[in-house]
């Protein structure tokens, strides 16, 4: 059931997220974890020096060095047992511009909050949007957020034999909750960290509004140590989950439920990476409302005005999938 309702929604995408975008102008900062730029000739601040230490992580028999775990073609492995053999371009990616896949999804393919879970993911589905990046048209909606570029330009220098060997390593590891969602009034003050967002010292906290802030349940052991068994928290207003669960199921006047359009264009936004995350939905939802423009694929039979919604229905139907 959660697999077939993460189809539906995505394929009503088009009707949605533009919509919401076009009313509201720019997409929301939350939902991109996009760094402050410095001001205007502000200096830099001073390199960190090294941190040649060895570090550990609670359950694991293994130490690395910061560099090692950071390592692009051939980062820490904490965890060997948890899932089957890597596959060399997983585990070690190929020099200079396809770095290990491992890095930054996880040997386990959980992800971090930056790029995307791809565990699970059917073989297809992983493989097209592959393609996508290699072909130009899946890209980020913010021309600033880093990872999608980076993630063109490893797609673009893998082979389709990569690209396929990658998909099935990752497509038969089933995916497991991995967010878990917490409805507040108040969210901790906090700050992106190439691109996440990380609470501030001081634990001061500022109203949520209509956003959902996605922070690590253990900052030092995502942002440091890369700890693939350390999940996340995703903070969303009071309410949430309902009010996006009965909009999945009856619509509530604001756009259809979810599973009634039965159109071609659920089948090609099968995009379950997106419902898995509720802080990264919106931008998903964005990006794939724009390679379905890409593709000409836009959905011409149902009138779109009666459909949008705005940022606060779809923070909730963000929430409500995350929940799951």
């Amino acid at each position: 059931m959660r697999r077939f309702i993460a189809v539906v929604v995505l394929g009503m995408a088009p009707l949605v997220i533009t919509g919401v975008l076009q009313a509201a102008g720019e997409p929301p900062a939350w939902a991109y974890a996009i760094p402050l730029a410095r001001p205007a000739g502000a200096p830099a601040p001073p390199a960190a020096p090294p941190d040649t230490s060895i570090k550990q992580i609670p359950g694991s028999t293994l130490s690395f060095t910061r560099q090692q775990i950071a390592d692009g073609f051939g980062p820490a492995d904490w965890f060997p047992a948890d899932h089957p053999a890597m596959p060399d371009i997983v585990a070690h990616g190929k020099r200079p511009d396809a770095r290990a896949c491992g890095l930054c999804h996880y040997p386990n393919g959980k992800g971090r909050q930056e790029n995307a879970g791809v565990s699970g993911l059917p073989l297809s589905y992983f493989i097209q949007q592959m393609n996508d990046f290699r072909s130009g048209v899946r890209k980020s909606a913010d021309s600033r957020k880093a990872n999608t570029n980076a993630m063109i330009a490893i797609a673009k220098a893998m082979t389709p034999d990569e690209i396929k060997i990658a998909a099935e390593y990752f497509g038969a590891m089933k995916w497991t909750p991995w967010i878990r969602v917490v409805e507040t009034a108040t969210v901790p003050k906090m700050e992106s960290r190439g691109g996440i967002w990380i609470p501030l010292e001081g634990n001061e906290k500022e109203p949520i509004g209509v956003r959902i802030m996605e922070t690590p349940e253990n900052p030092e052991r995502t942002e440091i140590m890369r700890d693939p068994r350390s999940g996340f928290i995703a903070y969303a207003p009071v309410g949430s989950i309902n009010k996006g669960e009965a909009l999945v199921k009856r619509g509530n006047g604001k756009t259809v439920e979810c599973g009634v359009c039965g159109t071609p264009v659920c089948a090609t936004c099968c995009a379950v990476d997106g419902v898995r995350c509720p802080g990264c939905f919106w931008s998903r939802m964005r990006m794939k409302s724009e390679t379905l423009l890409s593709r000409g694929s836009l959905l011409t039979d149902l009138t779109a005005e009666k459909r949008l919604m705005a940022g606060k229905e779809l923070t909730c139907l963000k929430t409500a999938f995350g929940s799951i």
